[in-house]
């Protein structure tokens, strides 16, 4: 197989499909980008665990495998997207890597540093991504002005947002559309997100050093847990928030967000947060 910019042919796709609990056909057509989509970002929560940790963050193809497949962890958008589009690419589909500016309701100007993807398919360009936390898409968007899409409880747009081609990908809360992130077309690379990376994990304005934030979106609730305060939302909008104990962290882990740590990783998880 040649090598590919994605790194499909290292994948070990039986063990993936595995992990993210997937047995659909497996021609890179629509239905098949929305059952692994859909799949993967019920399997494999969001988490920054490695940072808080102490520990580097690699994104070579076997440590993502190592870690999500193996270990069943998580990873953040990086981590996620880079083992996705092996996947994709592996497959047969035709991905292009993006980046946006999160927003998360607010305007101002912040760094290009999400990562998500696009993949071309019978003539139409669709955006996916399954890395972006408790209010991620849960399947597909095809990249249109104006679309609207039901996925689970939950409701996704899209918008165009003025002529130079920024796209803003929003959802529906109680009050209204919230703005998660804005992005353009601007091809990019796994070597723009080691750069983006190397910031994210080690900068201390990140939101990603110094606290632990773990989330995963589900058709039925989205969880996120954010140093040690918990939250689950209901498509009704009825928040569930509560003072994790550090003690109950590494279980709350296993049965909330289906992630599993080693003894040793737990009991430095407990550590940090009675620091």
């Amino acid at each position: 197989m040649t090598a590919s910019v994605w790194g499909g042919e290292q994948l070990d796709l039986d063990a993936y499909l595995a992990r993210i609990g997937y047995s659909g056909d497996r021609r890179p057509t629509a239905e098949t980008l929305r059952g692994l989509h859909a799949a993967h970002s019920a399997s494999i929560a969001f988490e920054n665990l490695e940072i808080v940790l102490g520990r580097p963050v690699p994104l070579d193809l076997e440590s993502l495998q190592t870690k999500m497949v193996r270990q069943r962890r998580g990873g953040y958008c990086y981590e996620q997207n880079l083992l996705y589009a092996a996947a994709l690419d592996r497959l047969g589909f035709a991905l292009t890597g993006l980046c946006a500016r999160t927003r998360m309701g607010e305007r101002r100007l912040r760094p290009a540093t999400h990562a998500l993807l696009a993949v071309e398919l019978d003539g139409e360009r669709w955006i996916t991504d399954v890395g972006f936390g408790g209010e991620a898409l849960l399947e597909p968007l095809p990249l249109r002005d104006g679309v609207r899409a039901r996925q689970g409880s939950w409701t996704f747009g899209l918008v165009r947002e003025d002529e130079t081609g920024t796209w803003v990908l929003r959802t529906r809360h109680e009050d209204g559309w919230f703005d998660l992130y804005a992005f353009g077309t601007e091809r990019r690379y796994p070597a723009d997100y080691a750069v983006f990376n190397h910031y994210i994990s080690t900068h201390p304005r990140s939101p990603f050093t110094g606290q632990t934030v773990v989330q995963r979106p589900l058709p039925d609730r989205r969880s996120t847990l954010v140093g040690r305060e918990f939250t689950r939302t209901r498509p009704d909008w009825n928040r569930e928030v509560r003072e994790v104990a550090p003690e109950e962290l590494p279980a709350l882990l296993e049965t909330e967000f289906g992630i599993s740590l080693t003894a040793a990783d737990a009991e430095a998880l407990v550590a940090f947060h009675k620091e």
